[in-house]
C-alpha cells in the first residue's frame, strides 16, 4: 500500500479530534442559528398578534351627576342606556366610580346608583364632592374618602367596593402629598384604580347639550365624528407609551364618564375598540397586569394616567397627539 495512505496511530486520533471539533462548533452554529430563527419567527408571530391579544377593562367615573344634559334627558336615563349598551354587549362587571356628593340635594340621584347595581355592576370610591387633590392635604383627601363609605356599604354589601380612583387623575401635586395619600389608602385596604387609556371623553358632553338644544343636527355630527377619531388616536397614543415602557402592551384600564354624549357613542366605542381585537375584562383582572405595580412617586400637579406619569418619570419622549379642545368648547355656542 502507497505510503501516502498510511497513518500513525497518533495521526488517526488527532484527525479524529479535529472531526469532533469541527463538528461540534457546526453543531453549535446551527444550534445557535435555529434559536435565532425560532425567536425571531416568534416575534414576529407576536408582533402579528398585538391586535388580538390586547385587553382592556372599562370604568365609569362620576356617577351619579356628571355633566350638563340635554333638554328632557334625566341622569337616571344616561345612566340606564350606559347599563343597556353593557349588558347588550356582553362586557364584564363595569366598575363605577361615586361621588356621593354629587347629586346629595337630588333624591333621583340615588336611583341612579340603585339602577348600577341592579344591572350588576359594581361601585367604587371617587371620594365625596370630587375635590382637587392639589387643593387638599392628605388627610383632607382621606376625610373625602372616608365620608363617602358609608354610602359605599350601604349599595354593595359584601361585594369588594375598596377601589379609589382620583378625582382627576391627581395624586398629588407635591410627592410628599403622594405618598402620604398613597400610605393612607394602603392603610384603609383601598386598592387604585389606575387609568392607562383616556381620551378626555368628558370633553364632548357640555357641547352636545348646548347642540341639542339648538337642534344642531351638523354640529351633532361633527361632535360624532371627533369623539371617535380622537378615541382611535388615543388608543394608539395609549399603545405606544405601553410599548416605549414595556415593549408589550399592558392590560389597559379605559376612563369614561356618565355623560350623555358617552351614553349615545359607547355602542361605537365599543364596536372600535373590538373591530381592533380588543378584548373586554374586569378591573381586577386589568389590575393584576405586573405594571401597575409600578409607582412613578412624582408629584404632578397636572396629573395623568399612570403611563403618562412614568413616560415623565422616565424623561421619554411623549408621542404626538392632538385634541379640539377650542373647536369643542366653542361649538353650539
Amino acid at each position: 500500500m502507497p505510503q501516502k495512505y498510511l497513518r500513525s496511530w497518533e495521526q488517526r486520533r488527532n484527525a479524529r479530534q479535529t472531526d469532533q471539533v469541527h463538528h461540534h462548533k457546526t453543531s453549535r452554529v446551527q444550534i445557535i442559528c435555529m434559536t435565532w430563527r425560532f425567536l425571531l419567527s416568534a416575534a414576529l408571530v407576536s408582533s402579528a398578534g398585538l391586535a388580538w391579544g390586547q385587553q382592556m377593562a372599562v370604568t365609569f367615573d362620576d356617577l351619579p351627576v356628571h355633566g350638563a344634559m340635554p333638554p328632557g334627558m334625566t341622569r337616571l336615563e344616561i345612566a340606564q342606556s350606559i347599563l343597556d349598551t353593557l349588558k347588550r354587549e356582553k362586557l364584564p362587571p363595569v366598575y363605577g366610580f361615586v361621588n356621593g356628593g354629587r347629586g346629595a340635594d337630588d333624591p333621583s340621584s340615588l336611583t341612579v346608583l340603585q339602577a348600577w347595581r341592579a344591572a350588576g355592576q359594581p361601585l367604587g370610591n371617587h371620594t365625596w364632592a370630587h375635590l382637587d387633590m392639589n387643593e387638599e392635604t392628605a388627610d383632607q383627601f382621606g376625610a373625602e374618602v372616608s365620608r363617602n363609605q358609608p354610602l359605599l356599604e350601604s349599595l354593595m354589601g359584601r361585594a369588594d367596593w375598596r377601589w379609589l380612583r382620583y378625582p382627576y387623575l391627581h395624586e398629588g401635586d407635591t410627592v410628599e402629598k403622594r405618598r402620604a395619600a398613597r400610605a393612607w389608602l394602603f392603610a384603609h385596604r383601598y386598592k387604585i384604580a389606575e387609568v392607562s387609556m383616556d381620551f378626555e371623553d368628558y370633553l364632548w358632553n357640555a357641547p352636545y347639550a348646548r347642540c341639542v338644544a339648538k337642534h344642531d343636527n351638523a354640529s351633532i355630527q361633527k361632535l360624532h365624528d371627533t369623539y371617535l377619531a380622537v378615541a382611535d388616536q388615543y388608543y394608539g397614543v395609549s399603545r405606544e407609551l405601553s410599548q416605549l415602557l414595556y415593549r408589550r402592551d399592558v392590560k389597559y384600564v379605559l376612563l369614561m364618564h356618565v355623560g350623555a354624549f358617552d351614553a349615545r357613542m359607547l355602542p361605537e366605542l365599543l364596536a372600535l375598540y373590538r373591530a381592533k381585537g380588543l378584548k373586554f375584562i374586569s378591573l381586577p383582572d386589568a389590575m393584576s397586569d405586573p405594571a401597575y405595580q409600578d409607582d412613578p412617586d412624582i408629584g404632578e400637579p397636572s396629573g395623568g394616567t399612570i403611563l403618562e406619569l412614568l413616560m415623565q418619570k422616565k424623561k421619554i419622549t411623549f408621542p404626538p397627539n392632538t385634541k379640539p379642545y377650542k373647536e369643542l368648547e366653542a361649538m353650539c355656542r
